[in-house]
């Protein structure tokens, strides 16, 4: 009877429109379902068509493959059934992972976009060849997994163009219809440069039409003498064969040698001896105290597409013009499953965490994984795509590469020079130049002589007392023949096409200075790590370098690409080149700068402000180990030499800006009265260059910079007496404020000065307020106030700092006159307000 009455009346249509509810609601649920099965299924093949047209285009642009953990691997063409796979697409979401599963086991782009695709192709009879290419962060979570992949095989269609010969294909300039002549072969001179060089060793005498337009060949000598570039030669397949056959055997003959392989239990009974070092190399696995015959990596040799520029040319000199070489002789490496190969974090096992450990301090990084890795490992290339396409002057000046060092470790130090000639095209590498700056470990005397005398390009010089590094590059540079210096540390690894944008630069405008990306060579698994894009060197105070990104509005506006210069207003330092006359109309570095710590912001300024320029070249990429702390020794005090340093690029540079830079902490500089030697020759120069302000550096090469010329300006309201301090005819006053009036308005300086005019508000001995003569040079001159100050509860106050009890000022309640008392947090006649603050 309860249920019934329910149902009377209304009841009956609310327990209706409920059923009919429940009804319409399973009826609704059902068609969803329906409709999200077709979206789904729609939405997949969408996704797979988008794929699939994705790869087809990567296939038409690049030639060799990079997956996502370097280029170890390799991937297949393979042609999926698409409808087959929308089908298994219908039967859940299992199936449709299985036919995500099958895509990313064939195409690694599908599920990590992070790496471009490399594959050979064929396009308007125009055979490009290209290297990997990484554009994003590495991800190194699943590097174990990938490294027990093994590589598949590239299928791809390509054209062949002999060596010697020239296709030519007549391209249109779509900005004024100029017509660009590719062509695409090598000219007699690079063929033999490459030859010598040991890039092209295994030319055989006849190509076949089906084979790529590359060779792979073992390393041989460096070449010494380069051959003029702008040559003629015949055009014709056959002589240029039978020159390279002879260069190839003649190289062969040269760079034969006996095999002496020790198996690792061997080397490691005799890893004290030192066997026939005139006659043997050393071990891949960094050891100066094992030789061992090294087995010539192989490379895929690219050979250089020339373009000639017909119609208005826009380059500096010439108009004949090819792509940027990829020159890697470690491409193909010889032994992939190598510790750190590819660029790969390396793990140190359990059992030589000790020993790790105890030789972390060699050179503050780990120099136990370094030994591992081989000396010429292959790393991604990490080159924005575009790079790829970059074109470049066919006379390009040579340079002369020096590295500087003192007790560098073996491993890195020939990792450095490894990667230097491996990676350059020879025909530019003048020679490298190794200036030991009174190293003290052994294995860098007599061992480094003969290792590197198998290297006729490398020269050693080494200083009879320890110079430190800027007198060291300074030596260096005095012996080198190269058109053009460049500068690297020696903890280095620079990457595919390297050079030659750095050459460009500096070719087109020998006022340039170019300096490469510098990625990061982790110092505690040796992985290398991609850096973001858009970053440059900047400084903050007090002369602190440090880096950063351009804002989004900067790159917007200018329109910028990943591959475009970026203006840099202050280099690292260690890594970049610049045009040897043009380094010494500048001056070089300041010769009064001791070993370390300043000389990149010293030449900085100076490029800028006496008519140059710095650059960021994105398409030139360089790794470089981080480390935390100099292992080295420095002749005196490390901080006191560094501080040193930068005090004499303050007092030649920065102008009246040069207060900033001691009121960020370096006060007790001028209270020690810090000796920064003669600066004479500097501040002639300075003027003999005709070199702008600081001021005009700041406004035009680095506007983001905030650099007010003081702290805090105007008004000095004192809150008790409710009024401003006032300095009439040398004695201080309270006034009703006027920002009218000249007497009412100071100045809180970077050093720390109560400042009006050439007057400062002062305390003497028996702490009375006075007035003196504005010094930077005298701390009882000096009031901290607002950030200066570490109690959160006075920072209204002025707060005397030479005197070792909390003085503060003061208005006199009854006086009316200024009094020095004891900090009170609750007074209000020692709290003061500046009109304007510029740092808080």
């Amino acid at each position: 009877m309860k249920v019934r009455k329910y149902f009377r009346g209304s009841g009956r249509v609310l327990a209706f429109v409920f059923i009919a509810s429940v009804i319409w609601l399973l009826f609704d649920m059902a068609a969803l379902r329906l409709s999200i099965n077709d979206v789904n299924s729609q939405l997949l093949k969408e996704i797979i068509v988008k794929q699939r047209a994705a790869a087809k285009q990567q296939a038409t642009k690049r030639t060799h493959l990079v997956n996502r953990v370097g280029f170890k691997q390799s991937i297949q063409k393979v042609d999926l059934d698409l409808e087959t796979e929308l089908k298994l697409s219908n039967k859940g979401d299992k199936k449709v992972n299985d036919v995500n599963k099958k895509l990313t086991k064939f195409d690694p782009a599908i599920k990590d976009n992070e790496f471009n695709k490399n594959i050979e192709y064929k396009k308007s009879g125009v055979n490009k060849l290209g290297d990997g290419k990484a554009v994003g962060i590495i991800k190194r979570n699943n590097e174990n997994e990938s490294n027990k992949s093994k590589p598949a095989k590239v299928q791809a269609s390509y054209t062949k163009t002999p060596i010697g010969t020239i296709a030519q294909v007549v391209l249109k300039n779509g900005s004024d219809g100029t017509d660009i002549h590719v062509k695409q072969g090598m000219q007699k001179q690079h063929a033999s440069e490459l030859t010598k060089s040991g890039l092209l060793q295994n030319a055989p005498r006849k190509i076949p039409a089906d084979v790529p337009n590359m060779t792979k060949a073992p390393s041989g000598a460096q070449e010494e003498k380069m051959q003029n570039p702008d040559k003629k030669f015949e055009d014709k397949a056959s002589h240029d064969n039978m020159q390279l056959e002879k260069q190839h055997n003649h190289s062969k003959e040269r760079t034969q040698l006996p095999n002496m392989v020790k198996s690792d239990k061997e080397h490691l009974k005799d890893n004290d001896k030192i066997l026939n070092l005139l006659d043997r190399r050393y071990l891949n696995k960094s050891d100066p105290a094992i030789v061992k015959h090294q087995v010539q990596p192989t490379m895929k040799a690219a050979v250089p597409q020339r373009v000639e520029i017909k119609g208005n040319s826009s380059s500096a000199r010439k108009s004949s013009m090819h792509l940027v070489m990829q020159v890697d002789m470690t491409q193909s490496p010889r032994d992939s499953d190598a510790v750190g190969q590819f660029g790969l974090a390396a793990v140190v096992p359990k059992d030589k965490q000790e020993e790790m450990l105890r030789r972390w301090n060699e050179g503050h990084f780990n120099v136990y994984l370094s030994e591992q890795i081989p000396v010429d490992r292959a790393i991604p290339d990490t080159r924005p795509q575009t790079c790829l396409e970059s074109l470049v002057h066919d006379d390009l000046p040579t340079t002369s590469v020096i590295f500087c060092f003192v007790d560098e470790v073996w491993s890195t130090l020939l990792r450095s020079v490894h990667s230097v000639l491996n990676r350059s095209p020879p025909h530019l590498l003048k020679e490298i130049i190794l200036v030991d700056d009174f190293s003290s470990k052994d294995y860098l005397k007599d061992n480094l002589d003969i290792y590197m005398s198998q290297f006729p390009k490398v020269r050693i010089i080494r200083l009879k007392e320890r110079q430190g590094l800027i007198r060291a590059r300074l030596a260096g540079a005095a012996i080198a023949t190269g058109k053009v210096l460049t500068f690297l540390d020696s903890h280095i690894e620079c990457n595919v096409g390297w050079l030659e944008p750095l050459l460009e630069r500096v070719y087109t405008d020998r006022r340039k200075v170019a300096c490469p990306v510098i990625e990061v060579i982790s110092d505690k698994d040796m992985s290398y790590v991609l850096v973001d894009n858009f970053q440059r060197g900047i400084f903050k105070w007090p002369l602190v370098f440090g880096w950063s990104t351009l804002s989004e509005e900067v790159i917007k506006r200018d329109k910028m690409k990943d591959s475009d210069p970026i203006r840099c207003p202050v280099m690292a330092g260690g890594l970049f080149s610049i045009d040897r006359q043009y380094f010494y109309e500048l001056g070089t570095y300041d010769p009064g700068l001791d070993v370390w710590g300043g000389e990149n912001m010293e030449i900085s300024f100076k490029i800028w402000m006496c008519g140059g320029e710095i650059e960021i070249i994105p398409c030139s990429r360089v790794g470089h180990i981080f480390r935390s702390e100099n292992p080295y020794k420095f002749p005196k005090n490390k901080q006191k030499t560094v501080e040193r340093n930068l005090a004499r690029v303050a007092e030649v540079w920065l102008d009246e800006y040069k207060e900033q830079f001691y009121g960020h902490g370096y006060h007790h500089l001028l209270d020690k009265s810090i000796d920064v030697g003669n600066l004479t020759d500097q501040i002639q120069l300075r003027q003999k260059l005709k070199c702008k302000s600081f001021r005009w550096y700041l406004e035009n090469v680095y506007p983001e910079m905030d650099a007010p010329l003081v702290r805090a300006q105007g008004l000095i309201f004192n809150l008790g007496a409710r009024k401003c301090l006032a300095l009439e005819k040398g004695v201080l006053s309270f006034d009703v404020c006027d920002l009218s009036k000249q007497s009412q308005l100071f100045n809180h300086t970077w050093m720390r000065h109560l400042q009006q005019q050439q007057s400062c508000i002062g305390v003497r001995e028996r702490e009375s307020v006075v007035l003196e003569p504005c010094d930077i040079t005298k701390p009882n001159l000096r009031w901290l106030h607002k950030s200066l100050i570490l109690s959160s509860d006075l920072v209204d106050h002025l707060i005397v700092e030479h005197l070792p009890k909390r003085t503060c000022l003061e208005a006199g309640a009854q006086t009316g006159c200024l009094i020095l008392s004891v900090c009170d947090p609750g007074s209000q006649f020692q709290k003061w307000q500046f009109t304007h603050y510029y740092t808080q």
